[in-house]
């Protein structure tokens, strides 16, 4: 097609064909590149082995939803719609950078397929993508350097803020945007006044307004234009390329990546090494993560991903309450950790030997103080995983004798007892002898029946959580369950002794579980208990089916086996808080609500925080145990929301969310004002 213009493939800038810099520019762009991306994976070659290649369509829709259509994007609304914006403007113009870099040498050349109709509605939507992108970057800069969000600050033992990164990342697509509708309106102005075809430019878009400012300009001054914003927009390109991977912008390379290989399950713990038995552990010289190459390839992955916008920590109940813990400093250090020994220049720099990294990137508070409630995975539009790493780091603590003095006592009575308070194995039932005389409980190591029971070493051993034990009892029994419990047998469930690190401990109490519940004969389990249902769900292997009880008084209720009585307006208002490890480790919202919500006449209000985005209580297992520095309770925060949505009970369906609320509101001085009560505690108060 004939041009007013002349091509960068044919230009001449002082008698030097500007092809050569056609050619120069992204042969060197794609040298270094290259170069700095065999640095940046060197690290991930030398990493722990990780299986991430299984259930490959699954993963593939995980790239559509959470990648493409930036699906977790909007729970930030502002920043998530601006972040869509500039997404996807990215991607519809890549198309037209990598078309223009081919351009540079062989002008003619077209997008295959882009050479019709497609092409044609192909520029009208770019046009628009640029405009937008430019717009999106100017918000997102103003919220950058004035707005200032809370969770982009750094504290000063974390080093600067990346506020200077992101404005530059900012001012280089801006200019991408910038040049790219510069060189295309140059040439439609220089076209219109010559008289020769124009291409169609989108009304009042980027391209459209240069074009509109540029049409009285002189043809000399067109050309100029043309290749300065051309040459500028290549240099640009191959600079932003090459950028990318020396800070928090490397996700735009690596988060597709990220999250195709990102974890499918939720409420699981890694094995302490891929490809190594249960069996075989015994056989392992060390446990766990002590230095950086002992994370594996994917953890090392999910470091060079954070994007760095604070999601994480600002869902974050630890970092609430003035833990020494923000999850986005997990992945933030470790990153600076390996470019830090992994350099890439100057060239041929050698690597450095791991330190080990408690007590020099990472501190054994800091690590400690993670309750594992999944907030801030959750929370990650870009699928970095924080509780496996915990974990692994704790293992490593654990097998080098780091364990807090508070933990301590518990854990041995865990070894010695089965339970962390010490207490006989024969006193695990006695919770049975208050139940109504109609309530039958049988002893599966004498009996059969149908169900077990779960109990779990807090309901079967806290005086106050008994009382959960014996409300779940009489539901089963009234709701015709054929049902026992193992007694004596029973050994806590281990789903904290796991998540603490103690992985030798938590096998041991598995094994014994599992034994007695098989030879039980029982073919499904109940429990009231989240962590007992999480830990019999998600870590055991090869037992009978697991449910809630709010699972099973929901169907229940449903069949007709449960009638429920009314409230009768007794003018409390009443507000669900979801237990982590039900709700966000295994997807039961809806069953606990629908659950209430049968009782007529009850009121129910949600709080602000719930469901997938409910705030911890800081209980759960161990973390009884543990004294954390903290500025707040994280139940007296909960308690706090409960009353700012209006409501005068809080009903949890955990018995350790039940001790954390009891005891918090007694600590915000709300007594006779709030009361907490569990689920099943309720339920067995208005069946019929």
């Amino acid at each position: 097609m004939e041009n007013a213009l002349i091509a960068p493939a044919k230009y001449f800038f002082l008698f030097i064909p500007t092809v050569v810099f056609s050619i120069l520019i992204p042969l060197a762009g794609v040298v270094v590149f290259t170069y700095i991306m065999a640095i940046r994976m060197a690290p991930l070659v030398k990493a722990a082995p990780d299986s991430r290649f299984d259930r490959l369509p699954q993963r593939l829709y995980s790239v559509l939803k959470i990648w493409l259509a930036q699906y977790r994007q909007p729970r930030y609304m502002l920043a998530g719609v601006v972040h869509i914006v500039i997404f996807a403007g990215f991607l519809i113009l890549s198309i037209r950078s990598c078309s223009l870099v081919v351009i540079g040498v062989f002008p003619d050349f077209v997008m295959p397929g882009f050479d019709g109709v497609i092409g044609h509605v192909y520029n009208f939507l770019k046009d628009y993508a640029a405009t937008a992108v430019l717009v999106a970057c100017a918000i997102a800069a103003w919220r950058r350097g004035v707005v200032k969000p809370a969770r982009y600050a750094v504290p000063a033992k974390y080093g600067h803020d990346h506020t200077a990164e992101a404005l530059f990342v900012l001012g280089l697509i801006s200019t991408l945007m910038i040049s790219e509708s510069l060189f295309e309106a140059s040439s439609v102005a220089a076209n219109t006044q010559a008289g020769l075809h124009a291409e169609f430019l989108a009304p009042l878009s980027l391209a459209w307004l240069f074009k509109a400012a540029l049409v009285g300009v002189s043809t000399k001054t067109l050309q100029a234009i043309h290749i300065v914003a051309y040459y500028i927009h290549d240099l640009t390109f191959f600079f932003f390329l090459c950028f990318l991977p020396l800070g928090k912008h490397f996700h735009v390379i690596t988060s597709i990546f990220n999250v195709f290989f990102m974890r499918l399950n939720r409420g699981n713990i890694k094995p302490v090494r891929h490809g190594i038995k249960d069996e075989d552990l015994d056989d392992l010289e060390s446990f766990g993560v002590k230095k950086l190459e002992d994370f594996t390839w994917k953890h090392m992955l999910d470091f060079y991903s954070c994007a760095d916008c604070g999601r994480c920590s600002d869902n974050c109940p630890a970092n609430a309450v003035g833990r020494p813990l923000s999850p986005r400093f997990i992945s933030i250090k470790g990153r600076d950790l390996m470019f830090k020994n992994y350099p890439i220049y100057p060239y041929g720099a050698p690597f450095k030997k791991s330190e080990d990294l408690i007590g020099t990137i990472y501190e054994e508070d800091e690590i400690w103080s993670c309750t594992t409630c999944g907030a801030c995975e959750q929370e990650c539009p870009l699928g970095i995983e924080y509780i496996d790493k915990i974990v692994d780091m704790r293992r490593g603590m654990v097998d080098e004798g780091l364990v807090p003095q508070s933990l301590q006592k518990p854990l041995k009575a865990l070894e010695k007892r089965g339970n962390p308070w010490g207490k006989m194995e024969k006193k695990r039932a006695e919770w049975t002898k208050a139940l109504p005389e109609d309530v039958k409980v049988k002893d599966l190591g004498k009996e059969k029946a149908e169900a077990l029971y779960f109990v779990d070493s807090i309901t079967s051993y806290d005086d106050r959580m008994q009382e959960i034990g014996q409300a779940t009892a009489t539901i089963l029994s009234r709701a015709g369950s054929d049902f026992g419990i193992l007694g004596k047998l029973e050994k806590d469930s281990g789903n904290e002794i796991r998540r603490f690190g103690e992985e030798m401990l938590f096998q041991t109490m598995k094994e014994m579980n599992t034994d007695a519940i098989l030879e039980s004969g029982a073919k499904h389990i109940v429990t009231a208990d989240p962590h007992a249902y999480n830990a019999l769900k998600n870590d055991y292997q090869g037992l009978p089916p697991v449910e809630h009880i709010s699972q099973f008084i929901a169907r229940n209720v449903k069949s007709g086996a449960i009638r429920l009585k009314s409230a009768n307006g007794d003018g409390k208002v009443y507000t669900y808080h979801d237990p982590c490890y039900l709700g966000r480790h295994n997807d039961v919202y809806d069953d606990p609500r629908a659950v209430l919500d049968a009782i007529g006449g009850l009121k129910r209000v949600e709080m602000e925080r719930s469901r997938d985005r409910s705030f911890c209580c800081g209980g759960g297992g161990l973390m009884l145990f543990y004294e954390p520095e903290e500025e707040q309770r994280m139940g007296v925060l909960r308690v706090e929301m409960a009353a700012k949505a209006g409501a005068n009970v809080i009903v949890t369906a955990c018995p350790f969310c039940l001790v954390n609320m009891e005891d918090a509101i007694k600590v915000a001085g709300l007594e006779g004002q709030m009361e907490a009560i569990d689920l099943s505690e309720l339920i067995c108060q208005h069946m019929e």
